[in-house]
């Protein structure tokens, strides 16, 4: 079994109509019927998940209510405003920065960077359409994401 296991989880479909602010678009009705989906398939994968960090966008925040109602239980979550539209770089100093007692973390957030970061961890190019995730692990403390290449367990819908 590998030591650490990251998912990343792209929010779910948002709603482009109304004239918010990127940080407070809503999920669009596909989003609402997409998040708890994802939900029950990150159940079906991932048995226990120690903490959840989720960008402080609307989307992504109602993206993750609907995936956690999914779950057996419900990790700690905190809102991280470190997720919101970073790079590959800056998504890998967080999870570089993850507590050791956590072994298995989700993120939630968003594109370009969430695609990037799996590329970067895995050698692979992963597809993270809406509502997305892909599950990477790896031997090793959080402090060595980026310098081994993780195992690519599952990705898509």
């Amino acid at each position: 079994m590998p030591e650490r296991t990251l998912v990343l989880l792209r929010h779910a479909k948002s709603d482009w109509e109304g004239r918010q602010a990127d940080l407070d678009r809503p999920l669009a009705a596909r989003g609402l019927r997409q998040a708890p989906r994802a939900g029950a398939r990150l159940a079906g994968l991932i048995h226990r998940i120690d903490l959840a960090l989720v960008s402080p966008a609307v989307r992504a925040r109602e993206t993750w209510d609907l995936v956690a109602a999914e779950l057996p239980e419900v990790p700690p979550t905190r809102i991280d405003d470190r997720v919101y539209a970073a790079t590959a770089g800056q998504l890998l100093a967080v999870v570089l920065a993850l507590p050791d007692e956590a072994h298995s973390v989700v993120l939630v957030g968003h594109n370009p960077g969430f695609e990037d970061l799996a590329a970067r961890l895995t050698g692979t190019e992963v597809a993270l359409p809406t509502s997305a995730l892909a599950v990477i692990a790896w031997d090793g403390s959080w402090t060595s994401a980026g310098r081994s290449e993780g195992i690519l367990l599952a990705s898509g819908r």
